[in-house]
């Protein structure tokens, strides 16, 4: 029956696991070696030999021994094989017992032995082989070509054994230091999607800086020109502030150089930085390129920092960008949350979860706070979510992706208003949670 061949295919395997592991116990060898001494002791009672005879003695020199194979094999393996080549030569009767032990004894020295010694012991071994026949009539009913057949398969069974083990070692450590490999060079691809990032963020956060730097001093420089009756010390004040302003400019400029991750270079951006009012034009991108997007807006709508409506911005834009690419056709919610010392983002789509494949090129893709399936970042120079997650942890906040309840895709981030002095940053998520 189908479910019986089913069902013993699944025992099986458990069997033999079972096997290996009494084969390793350390009792293995012990009962084995004992039960083949007992075994050739009885095997002689039918020829009429007693257990206290030379052949007796022969038998448990050629058995016995094999009870500290493990510890001792190489005198083990001298005692029990020139028990079992006196035996043959002095005429005492071939046991099969006997024989077994000394075809396993070999068959032991060929997995022990270097490639080089397993040669000199099938030289050997066929040697004394050829003196038993030449010698003896011991073994005249056993054809000499099975004799050397047996010999020599046990000693090459175990040599190949052998091999396979040492084959499979070497593999199983060139596929760890391939692993290792792979690990430093992902880390390493990480660390620099990481810079490039936090060099375009520094880039944006430039425009916003340095154009409110800008206005600082131009209105020092302009201050003693359209104010009456400053006092000189008033003067060198604003002149001051101008100077150390125009000085913050270069400084900030010479900082976003050393930030840069790459030396290509990128095509000004005259455009100002976008800001929320220009979120509804972002929507209505959406929904030209064939998506379905709907804004909601809760609490009191009001003006916040360059910096926290850019952040929103980009993370709403990328957010949108993978529904885009992963759930084409999907409906959008996002929800702009306006709090007294906060602003919530949250993004959901409501496709069906699927796991996108990341180019080599670009390892920055993750999974974020949950078994989230990784999304292919989009093509606007950005790194999806490891971006949204950047600028939300610069800002001090919380940032977290992954299957929706609902079903779909969900991004949610948290921006505080004001950041604290000492912000902990959040914790890179675990290996498999990214």
């Amino acid at each position: 029956m189908p479910g019986d061949s089913g069902t013993r295919r699944a025992v099986f395997p458990r069997w033999v696991h079972l096997w290996e592991e009494v084969t390793r116990a350390w009792y293995f060898a012990p009962l084995t070696g004992l039960a083949l001494t007992v075994a050739a002791l009885a095997e002689l009672v039918p020829r009429a030999e007693a257990p206290v005879s030379v052949a007796g003695a022969f038998a448990v020199a050629a058995t016995l021994p094999l009870v500290w194979r493990r510890e001792y094999l190489r005198p083990v393996a001298a005692v029990a094989l020139g028990a079992s080549a006196a035996s043959l030569l002095t005429g005492q009767p071939v046991l099969v017992t006997t024989a077994f032990a000394a075809l396993y004894t070999l068959y032991a020295l060929g997995r022990e032995l270097p490639r080089q010694s397993t040669g000199v012991l099938a030289a050997g071994a066929i040697v004394t082989v050829a003196v038993v026949y030449l010698a003896t009539a011991t073994l005249d009913d056993v054809p000499w070509p099975a004799t050397v057949l047996a010999v020599l398969a046990a000693i090459g069974l175990g040599d190949a054994r052998t091999a396979v083990e040492s084959a499979g070692r070497t593999e199983a450590a060139a596929a760890e230091r391939t692993n290792e490999t792979l690990t430093r060079l992902s880390a390493a691809q990480r660390e620099q999607a990481v810079m490039r990032e936090r060099a375009r963020i520094a880039r944006e956060l430039h425009d916003v800086v340095a154009h409110s730097v800008s206005m600082i001093a131009v209105q020092a420089e302009t201050a003693p020109y359209t104010m009456d009756d400053l006092s000189p010390e008033a003067r060198a004040g604003y002149t001051e502030i101008a100077k150390t302003a125009r000085e913050a400019l270069v400084e900030m400029r010479r900082l976003l150089g050393v930030l840069r991750a790459d030396a290509r270079p990128e095509q000004p951006d005259s455009a100002p930085q976008p800001r929320l009012d220009r979120l509804p034009e972002l929507i209505d991108q959406h929904r030209g390129a064939g998506g379905r997007v709907d804004l909601r807006v809760q609490g009191d709508p009001r003006t916040l920092s360059t910096t926290v409506e850019l952040s929103a911005y980009r993370i709403v834009q990328e957010a949108l960008t993978n529904a885009r690419r992963h759930a084409p056709g999907a409906e959008v919610k996002v929800d702009l949350v306006y709090l007294p010392d906060r602003l919530a983002v949250r993004v959901r789509d409501d496709g069906a979860a699927r796991t996108a494949v990341l180019p080599q090129s670009d390892p920055a893709a993750t999974m974020l706070d949950g078994p989230a399936r990784t999304r292919v970042l989009p093509d606007q120079g950005g790194h999806g979510l490891l971006g949204m997650r950047e600028r939300a942890t610069m800002l001090g906040g919380r940032f977290s992706a992954g299957p929706a309840v609902q079903g779909g895709f969900q991004v949610e981030a948290e921006l505080p208003l004001h950041r604290e002095e000492n912000p902990s940053r959040e914790p890179e998520a675990p290996p498999g949670r990214r």
